[in-house]
């Protein structure tokens, strides 16, 4: 059975990563066709810049996607402007680009680098998952009988890794999203 598009019109979503890159693009599109938006981002990410720049439907929410209470507060925050969370869209992430081990400088990867990436990544993404299905879980059911929506996104650095050409490393604060983040989301205009 192929499941129904719906309009995103006067959904609340809540958008993890979403001060840059694929998180900014997804609030800059939700918001354009008439949903809500909170940006959850680092501190000192420019989110609250950017959520001004969307407007009334748009609020900044300084949080670290690994720490329950920033996670906690910023769902309070979404559900006190807004009123409930329908949407959350995991985008928040973080890679070093470091090779396993340099034989040239006789250095292997530090574990240290290694566990932040995974508790960033793996474990920020799981934390935000739980506390917004209870969010989520608090709605009343749609016609389809659904209280929300939880979307999870991935790096195609998995497949091919972060090195993009001789020394270079694709920068995830750039102004450009990543050119696939634009395809993903209908955006032929927005590609380089």
């Amino acid at each position: 059975m192929a499941a129904a598009c719906r309009s995103v019109k006067g959904l609340v979503a809540v958008i993890t990563g979403g001060a840059s890159g694929l998180g900014l693009v997804t609030a800059e599109r939700l918001v354009g066709q008439g949903a809500s938006a909170v940006l959850l981002d680092l501190p000192n990410s420019g989110g609250e810049a950017q959520a001004k720049k969307l407007g009334n439907n748009c609020v900044f929410a300084p949080a670290d996607v690994t720490s329950e209470k920033d996670v906690q507060t910023a769902l309070a925050l979404a559900k006190e402007k807004f009123g409930r969370v329908d949407v959350a869209v995991n985008c928040a992430g973080i890679a070093v680009a470091i090779k396993t081990y340099n034989l040239k400088k006789s250095q292997a990867h530090t574990l240290e680098d290694f566990q932040r990436v995974l508790n960033v990544n793996l474990t920020g993404t799981f934390n935000v998952i739980r506390l917004v299905a209870g969010e989520m879980g608090q709605n009343e059911p749609d016609q389809g009988g659904q209280r929300g929506v939880i979307i999870n996104t991935a790096s195609v650095a998995a497949f091919e890794g972060q090195v993009c050409g001789q020394g270079s490393v694709w920068d995830p604060t750039a102004d450009q999203p990543p050119r696939e983040s634009a395809q993903l989301l209908g955006q032929p205009s927005a590609l380089p």
